[in-house]
């Protein structure tokens, strides 16, 4: 069996040891650019791929190619319609990095409501040095507990967010769709960014879910409303939240995915200088447990598909 990795560098803290004792043929690239998949891949039975796309003209000129493995839960970058004609499965992983993107999107809003980030700046700069006092109070410094939380999405995600944030003794309300009627234990949409202190994103990005957030939505929240992006990029348009936080619609964001990645220079949250914004380079998935994890779960998806039992398969 011949496996090739695409986009290893994105997986690079990984334990590559369940692939290896599949076959004696796993080859690693750092990266791929698209011309260069035919080429590395003409021989490839099986093929990972991170956020490689293998788009129709790709996948039909790969004539051993049986499997496509994709290293995320997200479909986009493979054109599953044109795998599906040419009769090559295609496996995606789901779940493997829950307890990674709760750990980092709750460190978020711990620091923006800490204003940890604003103290290590001063204590680098010297300033502690400086004190009168034992302590300095320069920032405000701000709990959880009592805050009212409005999950977006309340899937595997957004269900271990709910738990953890019962734990810290906060108010959970779960959004229902946008122009849905509330189930049971839901309120509106517009009910929870309005009543919330935090919005938390855990929603896929969709039709329905592009710019979900945008200046509507920051009218509606709370001055001191906090927002949360741990999801997809597209979900907030980026724009709107910069004005939101400048005019201080709302008090404070964290983000760690953008429309555009990697990051564009001329990404207006990357030249937003302001402390109420957090910006990290979409590694709320990659904890070295979770990345194992993808790795553990690609090995069994693989292994199912020689076996002829279906496993993760979305084609």
């Amino acid at each position: 069996m011949n496996i090739v990795i695409l986009d290893h560098g994105t997986l690079t803290c990984a334990d590559l040891t369940p692939l290896k004792q599949l076959t004696r043929h796993l080859t690693c690239f750092e990266h791929t650019q698209p011309q260069q998949i035919l080429e590395r891949c003409k021989d490839a039975q099986v093929i990972i791929t991170n956020k490689v796309v293998l788009d129709q003209d790709t996948i039909n000129q790969l004539p051993h190619l049986t499997l496509i493995c994709i290293a995320a839960t997200g479909t986009n970058n493979v054109d599953l319609n044109a795998a599906k004609a040419k009769g090559v499965a295609v496996c995606n992983v789901a779940g493997y990095s829950t307890a990674s993107v709760v750990q980092h999107t709750f460190s978020l809003l711990f620091n923006l409501l800490g204003n940890t980030h604003r103290y290590l700046s001063d204590c680098q700069q010297g300033l502690w040095q400086k004190s009168t006092h034992f302590c300095r109070l320069d920032h405000s410094i701000d709990e959880v507990a009592d805050k009212t939380i409005a999950i977006i999405g309340y899937g595997e995600l957004g269900q271990a967010m709910a738990k953890v944030a019962e734990a810290f003794a906060m108010n959970v309300l779960i959004a229902e769709r946008r122009d849905q009627p509330p189930r049971a234990g839901r309120v509106s949409f517009e009910e929870a960014i309005s009543q919330a202190d935090i919005v938390s994103l855990h929603c896929p990005l969709a039709e329905h879910t592009y710019h979900l957030i945008d200046e509507p939505e920051f009218a509606l929240m709370k001055p001191s409303a906090v927002l949360l992006n741990t999801a997809r990029g597209g979900i907030v348009n980026e724009q709107a939240l910069c004005e939101a936080l400048e005019k201080k619609i709302i008090a404070a964001a964290a983000v760690d995915v953008l429309s555009q990645e990697p990051a564009q220079a001329d990404n207006p949250l990357m030249t937003y200088k302001q402390p109420n914004l957090l910006l990290t380079p979409h590694i709320a998935w990659a904890s070295t447990q979770s990345v194992n994890r993808l790795i553990g779960q690609i090995a069994l998806n693989i292994t199912a598909f020689y076996q002829h039992q279906p496993r993760n398969r979305v084609v």
